[in-house]
């Protein structure tokens, strides 16, 4: 039952109550979930720069394509992944990832909505990001989850499930 409640009903939010915002202490919440996430050596490189400023968020308009509906939204998330905290080259994409997910799962349950906006790989935009969070040179710029209140429940997809994308032993 929780998965059919929980796992398999979440959908990418892109619809939001403008001015309706996330308590900080849900922010907080969701943002341990998050941190619960697997990490390679449990480095657990995440960071995480939170973005309600509505001067700030303009400028993630400028620079980010695709998340547009952040206009409307609570706030934007911005995972980090610090390349001095990783078990090896490139684990901080995928731990940072895992966190990614689990904030998305996190809001969900939470009766909120989020949507995963890609910042890495595109080289100019994680470089546009960094500049404008100021972060350090070891952090780097992994995904912009754009977080609220859904104005709209997206529709429920069919059925995902693949059986011929499942592979015993070998190919």
């Amino acid at each position: 039952m929780y998965l059919e409640a929980g796992l398999l009903t979440r959908r990418s939010v892109r619809q939001f109550q403008p001015n309706k915002k996330i308590p900080i202490t849900d922010i907080d919440d969701v943002l341990k979930i998050a941190m619960y996430a697997p990490s390679g050596c449990n480095k657990q490189p995440w960071e995480f720069v939170v973005v309600d400023d509505e001067k700030q968020i303009s400028e993630i308009l400028k620079i980010h394509p695709h998340a547009q509906f952040l206009q409307d939204a609570s706030a934007g998330i911005v995972i980090c992944g610090d390349t001095e905290k990783q078990c090896g080259e490139g684990f901080w994409v995928v731990d940072c990832s895992a966190a990614t997910q689990n904030l998305l799962l996190a809001l969900h349950g939470k009766g909120m909505g989020g949507c995963w906006c890609a910042v890495y790989p595109d080289k100019k935009r994680m470089e546009d990001f960094a500049k404008l969070l100021k972060l350090p040179a070891h952090i780097k710029p992994l995904a912009l989850v754009v977080a609220g209140y859904p104005s709209k429940i997206p529709q429920q997809p069919q059925d995902r499930f693949a059986k011929n994308k499942i592979h015993y032993n070998v190919w």
